[in-house]
């Protein structure tokens, strides 16, 4: 069998409960769902990082954040109680990519969209890619997502042109003009659905209607919590989003939908679909609780910024048709797996001491066996998370809390929403965890925080957790 073309297809903060196919019943996305009916839908799908930059690192490398040394998003900069902690700036020159990869086996290699991993010398041309339409240093629209978009790495539209519109189409021209003796591996890297949350004003009215039809107030919805711990944040609390409400919000995932399903039809016509392994993720969990908190991710806890699941759980879906059965898979699977699985899927020979922190899903698909999933968040988000580190292993998933030393153990597959802490219960569990993701850490050299000499604790201020 000749080796498949890869469309892999990255969304900015999609949540996994934002899809009809996930449990949504407010959002509609019907292409997404035909696409999980004829593929495999990935329950138990992780991003690397409950922030973007780390885990797309993770996903063009099969390396673990703390091991690429990207911990957080480029450009952040947090400290509380806790010192803010160093991390990288860019991708770093040396490390084998997918696309370097992909491109010695004779594949065209093509990135659209976000990059957010570095400008000038770690540019996406730098790191493997053929061609780059739209990747620079940006981790949103700066100018928002109508043209003009004043973006280093794409030329202005016409005026009312969507960002989302714009890649789709850039990817769908890449199809129809590219060499047709060698497969290719397109990554397509969209904006959406990252702030601001814009769309077509005609499908947010759509929304509004239908919220009235349900009985939704999208600000009754919302619900202030705690104070956050970033010292950046000082006097401004969590803000929650119960259930899912947001017209504007809708409206952009349906749009999105509507690019995706283009692209795929796209696919189709060009005689591609049965020849190409599809997959299709986020780069972390669901805007849930800060900077108008969008959307909400139940039944799993809080949202992108945060270590648990809501922060890193993601929507997956893996299509390659002939090779790969349609169904659901509740194997646990992250964003370090998508390098392995498509050198394997291309008959290039996997490279482990490259993408160290992945695997091939293929042969864990037909065993259920995998090494534990363990995530390094040392930093203050803007969402609301905290510095911590977690592990799952099996249905087991354990926190832990840098501030404090606290630590959560959850029963991951009977309790998704991580409601019921079972640390007092399962002393060994815990024991064993916590023993496993130091390790992990070490094996990974994770810098951990250190208290912050700038933190002067006054009354009001957030507790340690």
């Amino acid at each position: 069998m000749s080796a498949p073309n890869v469309l892999a297809i990255v969304i900015d903060d999609l949540g996994a409960a934002d899809l009809g196919c996930t449990g949504s019943t407010f959002h509609d996305t019907p292409h997404l769902d035909a696409l999980a009916a004829q593929g495999l839908r990935c329950t138990d799908a992780y991003a690397s990082c409950p922030v973007c930059s780390p885990t797309r690192a993770s996903l063009l490398t099969g390396q673990a954040p703390a091991r690429v040394g990207i911990t957080d998003w480029i450009g952040a900069r947090s400290e509380g109680r806790l010192a803010c902690v160093p991390f990288r700036d860019t991708l770093p020159d040396g490390l084998l990519t997918l696309p370097a990869a992909l491109r010695e086996c004779g594949y065209q290699t093509w990135h659209v969209g976000k990059w957010h991993l570095g400008d000038g010398d770690g540019a996406p041309e730098q790191r493997g890619f053929d061609v780059n339409i739209g990747g620079c240093g940006w981790g949103a629209p700066r100018h928002g997502f109508w043209s003009p978009y004043r973006c280093p790495a794409l030329s202005d539209g016409p005026p009312g042109e969507h960002l989302t519109d714009r890649l789709t189409d850039e990817a769908i021209a890449l199809l129809r003009r590219r060499d047709r003796a060698r497969p290719f591996f397109l990554n397509l890297w969209h904006y959406a659905v990252h702030i601001p949350i814009e769309a077509p004003e005609p499908l947010v009215e759509r929304y509004r209607d239908k919220a009235r039809r349900l009985g939704l107030d999208p600000a009754r919805d919302l619900v202030v919590g705690e104070a956050h711990g970033a010292l950046h944040l000082r006097g401004e609390r969590i803000v929650r989003r119960t259930r899912q409400s947001d017209p504007a919000y809708a409206a952009m995932v349906a749009h999105l939908d509507a690019a995706i399903g283009r692209l795929l039809a796209a696919l189709a016509a060009e005689g591609l679909a049965d020849d190409t392994l599809v997959w299709f993720t986020s780069d972390n969990g669901g805007l849930a609780t800060a900077e108008g908190s969008p959307t909400c991710n139940a039944p799993w806890r809080e949202g992108k910024g945060w270590l648990a699941d809501g922060g890193v759980r993601v929507p997956q879906i893996i299509r390659w048709p002939g090779r790969l059965a349609p169904g659901i898979s509740r194997l646990p699977m992250w964003s370090c797996d998508l390098m392995p699985t498509c050198l394997a899927a291309a008959g290039a020979p996997l490279r482990p001491d490259a993408h160290r922190d992945g695997i091939d899903l293929l042969p864990a698909l037909r065993t259920g066996a995998r090494p534990p999933l363990c995530w390094h968040y040392p930093h203050y988000s803007n969402q609301g998370g905290r510095p911590g580190s977690a592990i799952r292993a099996g249905d087991w998933k354990l926190i832990e809390h840098f501030e404090s030393g606290r630590r959560e153990l959850y029963r991951i597959a009977d309790d998704p929403g991580e409601t019921r802490d079972l640390t007092a219960r399962e002393p060994g569990h815990v024991d064993r965890l916590s023993a496993q993701l130091a390790a992990w850490r070490s094996d990974v050299c994770a810098t951990l925080p250190v208290p912050n000499a700038r933190w002067n604790a006054t009354p009001g201020d957030p507790a340690t957790v």
